[in-house]
């Protein structure tokens, strides 16, 4: 009897941090490990990975992590993971591999079990267990869906992918095995749901050579593009349409400049390197400057040009900034803001518009042909907001898979099968959030950001104060400084006030003649008091600290 569990420790009502787990009998295979970046209102924090408590509590079960491409939703969370999972075999394809090989380097962590895997050369793990790498199409090179035979059926997870016949060599989508195995039987399909409200097939609004033709026609001045680094084939296309035209292009910063030499010498990118000019030629006519713009800070690096930041790069207005990717979710705010900073500095802006241009993912015509590529019994859309996954599911309903076939779950909830029937099982394991910031090892936790919400809505006031370390009489102070919660100027009546009420609760607290101090009982009183205070006469309540030393 063979019971099959397959749930979500990330990506499922949400965009990013994907890690799909599927657990066969004991066997837990592992696809992808994504993070997603922080928003304005994580206050500092970098990045999101998922919690895997549950992979650590099993890490002797684990038969591996499949990465399905080089995007950071998908495989940003490895250095983080690999200290935890030492011991754990990463598949991955030559071109996602040395991203992760890269990103490993950079973050200084070793790891002995990268397995370099081919598209279609399967990969055995014992009896009636198998994974079977398929080529698709997306923006990265090398990009692969996943196939777990198992004797039920297989489980098939697409990854990020679309159906574009123009996209050729590392970037092709083998249609023909995706078919071979529909026709072999699946009992499980996971496929991607970001652009599941989207009609029709994502191709050809993917593709945006005409556009940068016609960018490149219409600004004979120099041209300062931004790029997502991991979006391999639109910088191929930028190189593609600057070999039309006489103009240099000069490639801004260390790792895009490493990601585009690695991959030009690894034959995932074609240009003349005659075309590629250096800093002495950042300020020719016609110049096309590429600059990176990561995904976890859009265009932060076009503000940076615009408020004069750049160490190189100073505008003009003859420059003309070009946004090579359309917007999603979340930062059009931010674009909106970017757009008319550079129309005060009278520079023109290109933008492809997100209505018309997308991103490399499966649309409703996409997923449509996927479902009856692989004919699924079940099917369970992943990767996106919950209202992506619910269209993705009704795609399924009108394709005829029956509606209790379907499975729309959240992190943590488990599809659980036995002998390739799905089960009506509530049992959910244990999922969280863990906040990553800069190179800090761990979970920052709920607390440190609570810290950083109160001292940035309420700022910080710093009461001190110095005894006589024999006779425990005030020698100094007590003194109160703040920081982002009163102009001091403006407001002495109300900081003397609080001095007055400090050097009370501190003198209430000290037996002269016993020479005792009570600094436990100090610091809680002088924060209950002040606080009171301070929200009477402000309404605020700023972090209190008391610092009492003795000399």
């Amino acid at each position: 009897m063979s019971k099959i569990k397959i749930f979500s420790l990330g990506g499922l009502n949400e965009n990013g941090k994907n890690m799909y787990i599927v657990n066969v009998d004991d066997n837990i295979f592992v696809f992808d490990s994504g993070l997603k970046y922080g928003t304005g209102k994580m206050l500092g924090v970098d990045y999101i990975i998922p919690n895997i408590d549950y992979l650590v509590a099993n890490k002797k079960k684990i038969r591996g992590i499949f990465l399905t491409h080089g995007h950071e939703s998908n495989m940003g969370a490895i250095s983080d993971i690999v200290p935890l999972l030492p011991d754990v075999n990463i598949y991955a394809t030559k071109f996602t591999m040395e991203i992760v090989k890269s990103e490993l380097k950079e973050a200084g962590v070793s790891s002995n079990h990268l397995k370099e895997i081919r598209p279609h050369s399967k990969l055995e793990f014992g009896k009636n267990l198998s994974v079977f790498p398929i080529s698709v199409t997306h923006s990265t090179p090398d990009s692969v869906c996943y196939v777990l035979y198992t004797k039920d059926g297989a489980i098939v997870y697409t990854g990020d992918f679309v159906f574009d016949s123009t996209m050729m060599g590392n970037y092709k989508t083998d249609i023909g095995k995706l078919a071979y195995v529909g026709k072999q039987g699946v009992l499980c399909l996971l496929a991607e749901s970001f652009y599941a409200e989207k009609v029709g097939h994502t191709s050809p609004n993917n593709r945006i050579d005409g556009f940068i033709r016609e960018v490149l026609q219409k600004n004979e001045n120099r041209i300062i593009a931004t790029i997502l680094p991991a979006h391999i084939y639109r910088i191929q296309e930028i190189f593609n349409e600057v070999m039309r035209t006489h103009r240099k292009i000069v490639i801004m910063g260390k790792g895009l400049q490493e990601l585009i030499t690695n991959s030009i010498n690894l034959g995932y990118l074609t240009i003349d390197m005659n075309r590629i000019g250096d800093l002495s030629n950042l300020n020719d006519k016609g110049v096309v400057v590429l600059i990176s713009d990561e995904k976890e800070k859009p265009y932060a690096n076009v503000e940076r040009i615009i408020k004069g930041f750049d160490k190189y790069i100073k505008l003009r207005e003859t420059d003309t900034i070009f946004i090579t990717e359309p917007s999603y979710d979340g930062i059009e705010k931010r674009l909106a803001i970017v757009m008319d900073d550079i129309a005060k500095n009278n520079v023109n802006v290109v933008c492809l518009s997100s209505k018309k241009h997308l991103l490399h993912h499966a649309s409703r015509e996409d997923l449509m042909l996927m479902i009856n590529l692989m004919n699924p019994k079940y099917y369970f859309p992943v990767r996106g907001e919950y209202r992506h996954q619910y269209m993705n599911a009704t795609i399924a309903e009108e394709l005829g898979i029956p509606k209790e076939n379907i499975i729309l779950k959240q992190n943590g909830d488990v599809a659980y099968f036995v002998n390739g029937v799905l089960k009506n099982d509530l049992e959910k394991v244990v999922v969280d959030d863990v906040l990553i910031d800069g190179k800090t090892p761990g979970d920052i936790g709920e607390l440190v950001l609570k810290d950083r919400e109160m001292l940035g809505e309420n700022g910080i006031v710093l009461v001190t104060c110095t005894l006589n370390r024999q006779t425990k009489e005030i020698i100094s102070g007590p003194d109160i400084v703040t920081k982002g919660f009163i102009f001091v100027k403006e407001n002495q009546d109300l900081i003397a006030t609080s001095k007055e009420m400090c050097q009370q609760v501190i003198e209430e607290n000290i037996e002269v003649n016993d020479k005792k101090v009570d600094y436990t009982k100090i610091k809680n009183e002088v924060r209950s008091q002040l606080g009171k205070y301070f929200y009477k006469e402000t309404e605020s309540k700023p972090m209190i600290i008391t610092v009492i030393q003795e000399v």
